[in-house]
This record gives structure tokens, C-alpha cells and sequence, in this order.
């Protein structure tokens, strides 16, 4: 886990090395959001805390709370999920289809050399 929160900025930096200036708020926003969770999570792994790292601890967690709502717009909901998994599920049906009509056009022969 620790690993993992070490690399993961380093990720998100490099997904987006070259935001438009339109992304670039929130995309400063979105990478502010995720090195306030890392740093929690490192703090919060010490064995001892002193007043001071309290306060560092609560000050990344209010930074995370008031910086999370950027990543709202990609949350689905469960009709959002519902129509998705019916599209997919048509998109395989009319795939399937495709196929057996592309497996009556062939000769006999064909279908032999296939199923060899």
C-alpha cells in the first residue's frame, strides 16, 4: 500500500503530461486531491504522532474533502451501469449474429477446413 501511494501521483502526472489550459484547473485540482490522500495515508502509518503531525493529518484530510468533488463527474450510477450492461449485452447479440450469418454463407468445405 505504501508503494502504491508513492507511485500513483507519479501515475496521474503522467496520464495528463500536457493538459489543454481548459483542463489545467482541474487537473491541478484532481492531482492536489490525490497527494493530499498520499500523504495522509503515509502519516497515518506512523507509529506515534505528535501534535504536529495531527495537524498535518487533518489538514491533508480537509484538503482531500474539499478537493474530491472533482472526480464526481465520473461516478456512475446504478441506471448509468443498468443501460451500459444492456448496450453490451445487445452489442454481443448482434455479434453473435454477424458471425452465424458469416458461418451459412460458407460451403460446405469451408466450414470443414474451419472446424479442422
Amino acid at each position: 500500500m505504501r508503494n502504491l501511494s508513492r507511485c500513483i501521483a507519479a501515475v496521474l502526472v503522467s496520464a495528463l503530461p500536457n493538459p489543454e489550459s481548459s483542463q489545467y484547473q482541474d487537473f491541478k485540482t484532481a492531482l492536489k486531491c490525490v497527494s493530499a490522500l498520499v500523504e495522509f495515508t503515509l502519516m497515518a502509518q506512523y507509529r506515534s504522532h505528535t501534535p504536529d503531525t495531527l495537524s498535518y493529518i487533518e489538514s491533508y484530510l480537509q484538503t482531500f474533502h474539499r478537493t474530491k468533488d472533482i472526480f464526481l463527474e465520473f461516478c456512475t450510477s446504478k441506471a448509468t451501469r443498468a443501460q451500459a450492461n444492456r448496450q453490451d449485452q445487445e452489442l454481443r447479440e448482434l455479434m453473435a449474429d454477424q458471425r452465424a450469418k458469416k458461418v451459412r454463407h460458407r460451403t460446405v468445405a469451408n466450414r470443414g477446413r474451419l472446424a479442422d
